[in-house]
Formats: structure tokens, C-alpha cells, sequence
């Protein structure tokens, strides 16, 4: 078959055909803080599963999506080590509490939990002849999104462990208090903590 006589047609996929979870748009999710825009990637997928292609690149982890690096966080814990689908569904069902709570797509609410989550500054040790100095010092845009997943995380395992209520419930109600700059959220305590140490260090 000649060349000329093949034609080469372009698949367009529209926004909304690509839904987090078959649920959530992400159509109209927004990034409002400029230096994490870069950081938080809402590169639109319905599975967050990357197998780690990132690994091996140089600041590859900006380019898994965000919801994907709050599934490998909540990996990080004793109970939950390697159970990827695990982590899955807690997010998945955390996500659907998110809606029945907020009535906001739970994309933009977590998004919106990470920026108010992120601390700006914190303190680094410096020896100078023998003596060690606490200085602050400004966070990098990228560290600032994995402390705040990390807190984040870290308050849903808090709120869940020797209690009756669940990870996902736990994982919802600490996403909406930080999405809502709720001072009662763990990750919104251990960000002031972590600048109001950095402030008395400056």
C-alpha cells in the first residue's frame, strides 16, 4: 500500500472523558500558589499508578500526580508497607467523603489542603567554630509539598490508630481541616510549629 494513500488520524480526548477515580474532573482544579504550580502535577490520569518511571530522573517526582504521591505516602507505615491497591482504595474512599462533606470537587480541596499545609521556612544547623547556630531558612518549592504530604499523612495515621474511627475518614476529615486552614489539623499545627521555630531562629 502506497504512503500517500494512508491517512493518519489524531485521537483528541477531551478533559472531562479523563476523570480521577472514573468520578473527579479535573477541569477548573487550580493551583493558586505560584511557586508550587510547577510541583503539584494535575497531568490529567484516571489510574495514579506510574510504576516509578520518575525514579531514575532528576526532579522526576514533580511529574507523578499529586494524588498518586498521597498513595505512596500512606505506603510509608509498618501496616501498609507495599500494599499499593490498599493505599488506593483508602484514598479512593477518602475522596468520596471528601464530596459528601464539602460538596467541592475533593481534587480541588486536597490541592487547596496542600498549599495551606506547606510551610515557608524552617531552620537548618550551621557550625561555626565549633558551635552549633539554628538559621532559618527559606524551603524549597518541592520540599514544601513533601512535608505537607507528610503531615497530612502523618495526622490520618494519628487520628486512626487505637480508635474506632478509619483511615479514611481520618485521611478526609485531615484533608478538609487543612483545605479549610482548620488550626484542630496536625499538618496545619506542625506547619506554624515549624515557622514559629524559624522565626525566633532568624
Amino acid at each position: 500500500m502506497a504512503t500517500e494513500d494512508m491517512s493518519i488520524s489524531k485521537i483528541v480526548v477531551d478533559l472531562d472523558d479523563i476523570k480521577l477515580f472514573g468520578k473527579w474532573s479535573y477541569r477548573d482544579v487550580v493551583v493558586i500558589d505560584p511557586s508550587l504550580k510547577k510541583y503539584i502535577s494535575l497531568r490529567p490520569v484516571i489510574v495514579p499508578h506510574t510504576a516509578g518511571r520518575h525514579a531514575r530522573k532528576r526532579f522526576g517526582k514533580a511529574t507523578v500526580p499529586i494524588v498518586e504521591r498521597l498513595i505512596n505516602r500512606l505506603m510509608r507505615k509498618a501496616k501498609n508497607t507495599g500494599k499499593k491497591h490498599l493505599a488506593y482504595n483508602i484514598v479512593k474512599l477518602a475522596f468520596d467523603l471528601i464530596y459528601i462533606k464539602t460538596k467541592e470537587n475533593p481534587l480541588q480541596v486536597f490541592v487547596r489542603a496542600i498549599e495551606n499545609a506547606a510551610p515557608r521556612e524552617e531552620t537548618t544547623r550551621i557550625m561555626y567554630g565549633g558551635i552549633v547556630y539554628h538559621v532559618a531558612v527559606d524551603i524549597a518549592p518541592m520540599r514544601r509539598v513533601d512535608l505537607a504530604l507528610r503531615h497530612i499523612t502523618e495526622g490520618a495515621f494519628n487520628c486512626s490508630f487505637r480508635s474506632a474511627k478509619p483511615i479514611e475518614e481520618c485521611l478526609a476529615d485531615e484533608i478538609i481541616a487543612a483545605a479549610a486552614y482548620d488550626t484542630r489539623s496536625y499538618a496545619i499545627q506542625r506547619k506554624e510549629e515549624i515557622e514559629r521555630i524559624a522565626l525566633s531562629s532568624r
